[in-house]
């Protein structure tokens, strides 16, 4: 298989969810839309839950020891965080959004622009974070199949429908963010010509999983935080392994 044909698939689904959820949410009174974000925000703590219990892994204990995991995840959120903070992450982030809103949407009053930047910063943190992200983009660029970015393309084009019905057109952007991202992680498959061992990629996704927690805190309302700014957390966590693992 070609590689680089999972994420194309996936930004297929993602645009024909949107477009489904958008003409949809048009016949949606607000209280049902604001359910439907409810629900998601919902199913993505359940998906956080059972990506973070990675910080359990046999192979991440056995390489850095019993007692580091939890330390090595903590770190990479600290780090990731300062680092992420400093480089506004967030802050760009959203200036991207708004600027794709003014030439894709027009202009439009500030509810409607605040509307599709959150649907533009939402989708694309939870299409992006996710474990399948790195390990279906990775495998696809070293030719060992694109099933898993596949699986993933099925699952995001669901959630684009439900998104796309709250929030609008901002989650149709966010298939900018799935060819920048997944489209990097299978050129570097390429390049690597091997998958990261099993206690790096443990820690990534245990960091991945808290860093959904912290998207479905905003999709529940609960609270406004800043997810991007966590994104350097995911390259952080692998260097932490490998820096306890000398030590342990």
């Amino acid at each position: 298989m070609i590689p680089g044909i999972g994420t194309a698939v996936n930004v297929a689904t993602v645009l024909l969810g949107s477009t489904i959820g958008v003409l949809l949410g048009n016949r949606l009174p607000q209280r049902t839309r604001d359910v439907v974000t409810d629900a998601l925000g919902l199913v993505t703590l359940l998906i956080a839950g059972t990506s973070a219990v990675a910080v359990l892994d046999d192979d991440l204990a056995d390489r850095v020891g019993d007692s580091a995991p939890m330390l090595i995840v903590l770190g990479s959120l600290l780090v990731g965080g300062i680092v992420g903070s400093l480089l506004r992450l967030e802050s760009r982030v959203e200036a991207f959004g708004g600027w794709l809103q003014s030439r894709l949407a027009g202009e439009a009053g500030s509810a409607e622009r605040h509307r599709f930047i959150e649907g533009f910063v939402v989708s694309s943190l939870v299409f992006c974070t996710g474990p399948l992200t790195i390990l279906g983009s990775l495998n696809d660029g070293l030719g060992n199949g694109a099933e898993q970015l596949v699986l993933k393309a099925a699952l995001d084009g669901f959630a684009a429908i439900a998104f796309a019905a709250s929030f609008g057109w901002g989650v149709a952007a966010s298939a900018i963010t799935i060819v920048v991202v997944q489209g990097s992680l299978t050129l570097l498959g390429l390049a690597i010509g091997g998958v990261l061992p099993d206690a790096q990629l443990a820690a990534i996704t245990a960091t991945g999983g808290l860093l959904l927690v912290g998207v479905a805190l905003r999709l529940l309302r609960i609270r406004e935080i800043p997810v991007a700014d966590l994104l350097p957390a995911l390259l952080v966590a692998p260097l932490l392994v490998e820096l306890a693992a000398a030590i342990h």
